[in-house]
Order: C-alpha cells, then structure tokens, then sequence
C-alpha cells in the first residue's frame, strides 16, 4: 500500500509582472512529496526552484494551481537559506530559540529544547559564543537547528551550502544526512549540485528553463546511511549523467 502524500503540488504557475507581458517563473508545475521524504530540485539558474520555496514557505502566492497540505489545515514550515541570517546580538542558544520566543514558550522548556538541537547539530560547547565567533558551517548548523526546533511538518533548503568552501559543504552532506535520518522530515531542497542532490535526497526533480516544469523526476535508488565513496560507484555516475543530460 502506498503511502498518501504530505504535500501536492497542482499546476502550480507564478508570473511576475513586467512591463512585457509578464516574466513567467513557473507553469504548470506539479508533483507530490511523501511524509519523511527528501526531495532535491535541480535546475539552471532562474527555472524558478527559489520561488517554488517561497511559495511553498506562504510567502509568494501562486498565480494559477494549488499547494495541498494533506490533513495539515497549518502546516509548521522551517527555512534555511543560503545565508544563515543570525542575529549577531544573540548567542548560539538564543539564535536557536528564537522560534520558540515567538511561540511565546520561554524559560526552562525553551532552553532544553535549544540543547537537544545543539546536540543533534553538533555545537556542544559553542551555546555562548556569538555568531562572529563562528565559521560558515557552524553558522549553517545554527540555521538548521533554529529552523528544527518548532518540529516543522516541512523543511525547506535554499542551497543551505552553497556559500561554504567545497571541502566544509561536503562535510555538511554528511551532517545533514545524519540529522534527517535522527528526526526523518519531510524535506525539499534546492541546490546546483549533482553531486548533492544524489547525496542527500529520495528523489531528484530537474526543472526545465525558465518558466520552470518538471522535466525529470528521478528515484536515488543508493542505500543508505550513505558515506563519501558512494560518490565514487558506477551507479552513482550513472545517476549524475542521467541528471546532468536533464539539465543540459
């Protein structure tokens, strides 16, 4: 039996006016999302993954289709972008409680749960230091627990890497992989990288030039956990070059 949807997505089109007719970023995109699954969306610059999110997120509203929650009337929706956009007057625990002040829970509750998110990303030990004390990927571990600790339905990534030297980003593969295997969300990301996306995700879906379609949807068929030398098996190759005709 299989299982229903988390989320599904209609023929989905936005259109930013202009003085031309109009820039149309997406049309008539469609696909579903299963609970716990990992998506990752490819595509050549400007094929409309970023507004895609920001649909998604609720903060753009589509021009034509629909985005369906499945038995979620408010759905928790978590965001890391490609900047971590910390607060620099807060510490690495008040960073990541943030959410938790907004949903008015404060004090020893808040706190523990800060811990249990510094302890899944890593950053036991760094709960007082100040963002500028911080590097790229630690700051980006501070995003993620941040974006975690409400307990989101789903988790939107806006290439959280790709600012990061080669080396830190793929050593933050592996920690994001971890991470989504210790809580199994629902996740969609964005990302320009092959490598990434077979890394990380369930399934790859190639968005054509802009305006944005669904031109592949591919299943990852790679075990996992997955470590770094899957990177280097045929099958994985044989992955990237069915990604890398898609988006060519």
């Amino acid at each position: 039996m299989e299982t229903p949807p988390i989320l599904t997505v209609r023929d989905l089109s936005v259109v930013f006016p202009d003085n031309n007719g109009g820039l149309r970023a997406l049309e008539d995109l469609t696909f579903e999302v299963c609970p716990e699954e990992f998506v990752c969306f490819l595509g050549p610059s400007g094929s409309g993954k970023t507004t895609l999110l920001r649909v998604l997120a609720g903060i753009l509203q589509p021009t034509a289709g629909e985005v369906c929650f499945e038995h979620l009337q408010h759905p928790k929706i978590g965001m890391v972008f490609q900047q971590a956009n910390l607060m620099p007057w807060r510490t690495v625990m008040d960073n990541i409680k943030l959410p938790l002040e907004l949903e008015g829970i404060n004090g020893s509750q808040a706190r523990t749960r800060s811990r249990e998110m510094i302890e899944l990303v890593g950053l036991q030990g760094f709960e007082d230091n100040w963002p500028r004390e911080l590097s790229g990927g630690m700051s980006q571990r501070v995003a993620l627990a941040r974006a975690l600790i409400h307990d989101p339905d789903l988790l939107l990534l806006d290439e959280p890497f790709g600012s990061l030297d080669a080396i830190t980003r793929e050593r933050m593969w592996a920690e994001l992989s971890r991470i989504w295997q210790a809580r199994q969300k629902t996740v969609i990301m964005v990302t320009h990288s092959i490598n990434e996306s077979l890394f990380l995700a369930d399934r790859v879906l190639v968005l054509t030039q802009r305006p944005g379609r669904v031109k592949l949807d591919l299943k990852v068929d790679l075990p996992r956990p997955r470590k770094d030398d899957i990177r280097y098996t045929a099958h994985f190759g044989k992955l990237a070059r069915k990604l890398r005709e898609a988006i060519e």
